[in-house]
């Protein structure tokens, strides 16, 4: 009689999830995580100078626009501690480490305008480099992007063992040293429009984090204390929804039109790539504008004009690209008024040269070889016959008949022949391969033949 197997436990999915994505396991002590993060809120002494100095090296990179100077900035940038301590405080209804927090940051960002700007303004570089540019017009992206940045920071931040790399990689992906520089460098120039955008780059940033930190504070469920009434948790939530809304609404706007604006730049991009190949005249140079949900194409030509009803079949064949809702401007003949790229035109008449040089040089190349052949026919066609009987009777004796003639050989396919020297010889006696094979170099020597064939009987 058999004993009843012992039945085997399931484990079921959602403990196993559970188990897989827990953040109790190396969990670093609540209290200790807490006083940790609110002294690294406060600027003074330390802090304070590093911060001035980053913001230098960050300005330098922009201004030189070195992407490895702009990241040293940020790695040594002390700007985390305020924005965490602020969404640390949210998190466990502390006022006062909010308060305190907000403070810190106003003072961090009042400096680090300040140097900035004074660096902008007595800086002797005054071109708007791409990695300046780049901060000047915030999006969606940059929302998910610090959101995501600040959840990793928090999470690392709140475990007993701090994972060393997590932190570094946050200061850069969240970048909230660069769009602070460039800010800068719109005070310093004039420029409200690169301040105003920079600058919303930076909000972003900083409210994204804190709200990070705030959602894993409280999943983590550290104690929270008690706030002095309710009116003043209520304002907390307010504060907390408004500036929420005011980093996504914005930033998603201006992300939909930055989608829109590409797609409609690559569409310009095969419309002119595919409908614009003239014979007799060239596209030197195009713009894509993309303005208020309208679109403009520009082509600028050179070369004979383009007729009415070519520009007509033009703006005809651009719904079938998308581009249904756009303007076509076709500039040619005088260029007074247009603005013309002479890089783009240099680059075309480049272009062109080359093409006819290398067309000039094929067609030369087929000349020489014709030329060749009619050469190899000649010279084929006035055998020396008896000359070369003779001379193979020096070498081999025992010649009873031979003939030498020119011939064509065609392959399968193409019209272009070979020409093949055909040579007859009839010995006395039966010749080995290597005699055979040596009758066939004295005869290319000889006659100066490529291609020969021999038979012989």
């Amino acid at each position: 009689m058999t004993e009843p197997s012992t039945p085997q436990p399931r484990i079921r999915f959602g403990q196993f999830l559970r188990d897989r994505f827990s953040l109790d396991e190396d969990k670093g002590d609540e209290a200790e995580v807490i006083r940790s993060m609110s002294q690294a809120v406060e600027f003074r002494g330390l802090n304070l100078w590093v911060l001035i100095f980053a913001i230098f090296i960050a300005s330098i990179g922009l201004n030189v626009n070195s992407t490895a100077v702009i990241i040293g900035a940020m790695l040594i940038s002390p700007l985390m501690g305020p924005i965490m301590g602020v969404g640390l405080g949210v998190g466990i209804n502390d006022l006062a480490l909010i308060l305190r927090g907000l403070k810190n940051l106003a003072l961090a960002t009042f400096i680090s305008l300040l140097t900035s700007t004074l660096y902008f303004f007595i800086s002797p570089l005054h071109i708007e480099q791409s990695e300046l540019l780049a901060r000047t017009t915030p999006t969606v992206w940059d929302v998910f992007i610090a959101f995501f940045g600040g959840l990793a920071g928090i999470v690392a931040g709140s475990r007993r063992d701090k994972v060393s790399n997590v932190i570094p990689g946050v200061a850069i992906a969240t970048a909230l040293m660069p769009p602070l520089c460039t800010a800068g460098y719109g005070l310093a120039t004039g420029n409200l429009v690169y301040f105003a955008g920079a600058f919303y780059l930076y909000l972003i940033n900083s409210v994204c984090i804190s709200l990070a930190t705030y959602l894993i504070v409280r999943f983590l469920g550290y104690q929270q204390k008690t706030y002095p009434n309710a009116a003043i948790e209520r304002r907390v939530r307010q504060t907390i929804l408004v500036a929420v809304l005011v980093v996504v609404v914005p930033s998603t706007y201006l992300a939909y039109q930055i989608v829109k604006r590409t797609l409609f730049e690559e569409a310009a991009r095969r419309f002119v790539n595919q409908e614009t190949n003239f014979q007799y005249r060239q596209v030197v140079n195009y713009t894509a504008r993309y303005r208020r949900g309208r679109g403009t194409i520009q082509l600028t030509l050179v070369g004979e004009p383009l007729p009415p009803d070519s520009v007509q079949y033009l703006r005809g064949r651009m719904p079938a690209y998308g581009l249904g809702n756009a303007t076509l401007e076709v500039r040619q003949g005088s260029f007074k008024d247009a603005e013309v790229d002479v890089n783009a035109l240099t680059s075309t008449i480049t272009d062109q040269v080359i093409r006819y040089s290398q067309a000039s040089i094929a067609r030369k190349d087929r000349r020489i070889d014709s030329l060749q052949r009619a050469l190899a026919n000649h010279q084929l066609s006035n055998l020396p016959v008896a000359d070369l009987r003779d001379e193979l009777r020096t070498l081999m004796p025992d010649v009873r008949t031979f003939t030498a003639a020119r011939s064509l050989v065609m392959g399968r396919t193409g019209t272009q022949a070979d020409t093949l020297l055909l040579v007859y010889v009839r010995f006395a006696r039966r010749h080995t391969t290597a005699e055979k094979r040596r009758i066939e170099n004295w005869l290319q020597s000889r006659t100066k033949s490529k291609y020969v064939k021999l038979v012989v009987e």
